[in-house]
């Protein structure tokens, strides 16, 4: 098998039946732990590059500047590789085992996504599809195959969508019949001429639970995602201060946002991750808070060494934190979060007045200020100051 980024070449050789080699590929992705796996034609999304290019104008992808980048190559896979002829769409199921909503009522844990709780999805998913791969390349003479998870410029949920996998709902995920909506998804390209299934269907119906639940108002309307709003974008790829206006909404939230998945009705038929490395470590369930304020860089990256979570990088993670305690009513933390007030990091800094802007009384805070705004030379970090002081 070649690289998922190298261009495979097509060789001339006896192929064998297409609907043995998709009897094949079914009976080794569930082996290797694939919940779902479905063909589409690489030709099967003609409305995304519209879809695509309205969602760009609109800016709604916020500071994702890849996103624009790779619009060409995302739109139209073949594109992306003019070789291929198609496309299997494989998912993963990585369920919960309690309610993702529940965490959110005790303010003194800090929630993580339900995707984030353990390793690094990218790496299981690609290593399993890499073995799918493999070994549909040693029955197809003559062919060749790419593998892709999320990283690569490949419109994943659209394809899943034609491939009959489920639909995408009105928060702009997949949703499955059979498991809701934890599902990870990757794709193998190949030259292949495999049958394509059919497309699925929209289930969704009047229902708007998703669009209700979004503390944010991230959804401008059905089935449409404005990433500015939304609270996944602001703790993970935002690297700035996070606005004013999200900071109450973002509860005790610290890497990412499952409401508008958890809140679907469809999840009654979810089942919980099979694969161990999906489920959720018991030190990532409900940690308190306090536990995050005393890392420092080393520790951070041990804490979450394999974990999705040490991508955004120590300061930014601090940052979502210290948001979480200042929106906690937790007095007992106050001595921590002034710790950070000298901290390197001017993100840190300012996520650590405005804490203690909500948790300390008025002539604490201007103790802190007097001592440590008159030394301050970040601007982000001054605008902090008179902000939380003009609450006090």
């Amino acid at each position: 098998m070649l690289p998922a980024d190298s261009k495979a070449a097509t060789r001339p050789g006896p192929k064998a039946p297409s609907h043995r080699l998709k009897e094949f590929i079914l009976e080794e992705a569930r082996a290797a732990g694939f919940d779902l796996v479905a063909i589409t034609r690489p030709d099967a999304i003609p409305l995304a590059e519209e879809r695509l290019r309205q969602y760009l104008e609109k800016g709604r992808h916020a500071s994702m500047a890849w996103m624009e980048e790779t619009a060409e190559r995302r739109a139209n896979p073949e594109t992306l590789w003019p070789d291929v002829r198609s496309i299997i769409v494989l998912a993963m199921n990585y369920g919960p085992d309690s309610n993702p909503l529940a965490i959110l009522s005790r303010k003194d844990k800090a929630a993580i996504s339900v995707y984030a709780q353990n390793r690094d999805y990218h790496d299981i998913i690609k290593g399993k599809l890499k073995g799918v791969a493999s070994r549909l390349t040693s029955r197809m003479a003559g062919e060749s195959v790419k593998v892709f998870v999320d990283t690569a410029p490949v419109m994943e949920k659209p394809l899943a969508e034609a491939a009959g996998l489920g639909w995408q709902g009105k928060h702009t995920n997949l949703v499955s019949r059979s498991h809701g909506s934890w599902l990870f998804l990757g794709t193998i390209f190949t030259t292949a001429e495999l049958e394509a299934d059919g497309r699925d269907v929209d289930h969704c119906g009047s229902c708007q639970a998703c669009l209700d639940i979004c503390p944010t108002n991230a959804f401008p309307a059905p089935y449409q995602l404005d990433a500015r709003r939304c609270i996944s974008y602001l703790t993970i790829e935002h690297k700035e201060p996070i606005a004013f206006e999200f900071r109450k909404a973002m509860g005790n939230r610290i890497y990412g946002c499952d409401d508008c998945l958890a809140i679907c009705p469809w999840n009654k038929f979810a089942e919980t991750a099979r694969e161990a490395k999906l489920q959720a470590r018991d030190d990532l369930k409900a940690p308190d808070l306090a536990t995050f304020l005393t890392l420092d860089d080393p520790g951070f990256r041990a804490l979450f060494s394999g974990s999705p979570i040490k991508r955004i990088g120590r300061d930014r993670f601090m940052r979502n934190v210290l948001i979480a305690c200042g929106n906690s009513g937790q007095a007992n933390l106050v001595a921590l979060i002034e710790g950070h007030l000298d901290d390197p990091a001017p993100v840190v800094r300012g996520a650590a007045i405005w804490a203690l802007g909500e948790l300390v009384d008025t002539e604490h805070f201007a103790t802190l200020q007097i001592r440590y705004a008159a030394q301050e030379s970040d601007a982000s970090v001054l605008t902090e100051w008179r902000n939380a002081g003009k609450k006090q």
